[in-house]
């Protein structure tokens, strides 16, 4: 993992094992108290190192936060390459790869801690969702035939995922497990919007 706010990137095992224990307790301290009341004090006596150890990794909350969003994403990522890369999922299908981040996506808010509050970005953050487009575009670009480079492409993954996200909120927000009615509107919207 390279996060935006990692200072250090671990080399040893044992670095990476204090690293990813340090970012769960981040994760664990934002379900909890939200990100106002997270400190890097907490997270420390949480991961049971001492505080020069989260310190050694990250400056401040912030980019303690910026990098359990960049693993949050790489997890997501993962998860949607296994998908897309099981034999049922074998046609190059936008149908196919909508209803895989689209289903990634509620899978994860449902059971990955931190979620909730800093999914791919830190809350106030007006960025992230670029990242996330120009990352999905990355990936499913040879599945869709379209080229990483084009700037339209850009812009339409750009929109797709701000429209998703905004829809996703409103789904999480009228029901607390996802509104189905809501989440088969936003799948059936990036279809058509993605099939343009």
């Amino acid at each position: 993992m390279t996060g935006q706010g990692l200072r250090r990137t671990p080399v040893q095992q044992r670095s990476t094992e204090r690293l990813s224990r340090i970012l769960d307790a981040c994760a664990q301290l934002l379900d909890e108290a939200g990100y106002e009341s997270l400190s890097t004090r907490a997270v420390a006596v949480r991961a049971g190192v001492p505080i020069g150890s989260v310190y050694r990794f990250f400056s401040n909350k912030r980019a303690m936060a910026d990098a359990l969003a960049q693993r949050n994403l790489d997890e997501y990522l993962d998860r949607v390459t296994a998908r897309l890369a099981e034999p049922a999922a074998t046609p190059s299908s936008l149908d196919v790869a909508v209803e895989v981040v689209v289903d990634e996506y509620i899978a994860m808010k449902g059971v990955t801690p931190g979620f909730e509050l800093v999914d791919f970005g830190v809350p106030g953050e007006s960025e992230p969702n670029r990242h996330v487009a120009d990352r999905l575009l990355e990936l499913l670009a040879g599945r869709l035939g379209l080229d990483p480079a084009d700037a339209y492409a850009r812009l339409t993954f750009v929109i797709s995922v701000e429209a998703a996200d905004a829809l996703l909120q409103l789904a999480f927000r009228t029901d607390p497990a996802g509104d189905p009615a809501v989440i088969a509107e936003t799948k059936r919207m990036l279809r058509a919007y993605l099939a343009r």
